[in-house]
């Protein structure tokens, strides 16, 4: 059993930083990190239904015109990691996931999808950099791993609630229902002996009954290094 369980979608920003120190903890206490699955796209579904219904009614939609494709950008790279796992293990996912934000979020690549800007074969080349075959780029375009991504996506919300994003984090496996948080949400990586402070702080949070929300709105610009 891993000590951790970290769902991720590859287009948030946010979950990418969230990852890196994730990392950087579990390389230094020795931790292992099962890399499972949340779905930007499956999540934000009834907004997009609902801004079809207001744009054929001449409303505003509530969501950037960008963000189905930057979704469904998510939904390709979520069922290559998918596939990755079924034939491989949970080191290839993680390694997969490295690539891919590598590709689209260190070397600034996403920006591109929010300008509308062609980003390239992110999905090809993530697989390429991770050195597994390129016929998996295949799975990208089939659907039948869209089970495997709703499963797990219910999954992270039956642990949090709904009205949550990216990423969530089962801080203690043992008790997954008691541990599960949605977040941190950090603007950078903490490093050293900053990550394992921050680590045990969250875990405190994380095995405490009761606490549903700590939040400020506040944030800067995310650094990705």
């Amino acid at each position: 059993m891993a000590d951790i369980e970290f769902f991720f979608d590859p287009l948030c920003p946010w979950a990418w930083i969230t990852s890196r120190f994730v990392v950087e903890v579990a390389d230094q206490r020795d931790l292992e990190v099962e890399w499972r699955f949340i779905s930007l796209a499956i999540l934000n579904a009834p907004k997009f239904a609902a801004d079809d219904e207001a744009v054929a009614n001449g409303g505003t939609p509530q969501l950037p015109p960008q963000y189905r494709e930057i979704s469904a950008m998510g939904t390709r790279l979520l069922r290559v990691a998918a596939a990755v796992r079924d034939s491989y293990d949970n080191a290839a996912v993680g390694r997969f996931y490295a690539a891919a934000g590598d590709i689209m979020h260190t070397s600034g690549r996403s920006g591109a999808l929010w300008s509308g800007e062609d980003p390239g074969d992110v999905v090809a080349e993530a697989i390429a950099a991770t050195g597994l075959p390129a016929e998996l780029s295949a799975e990208a375009t089939d659907p039948r791993w869209d089970e495997v991504l709703q499963f797990e996506t219910a999954l992270a919300l039956s642990r949090t609630g709904e009205d949550v994003g990216t990423p969530i984090i089962t801080f203690d496996t043992t008790r997954p229902e008691e541990s599960t948080l949605f977040g941190p949400v950090i603007n950078r990586i903490p490093r050293g002996e900053e990550a394992l402070a921050l680590w045990d702080a969250l875990l405190v949070v994380a095995r405490t009954p009761g606490i549903a929300e700590l939040k400020r709105s506040l944030r800067g610009a995310p650094v990705f290094t």
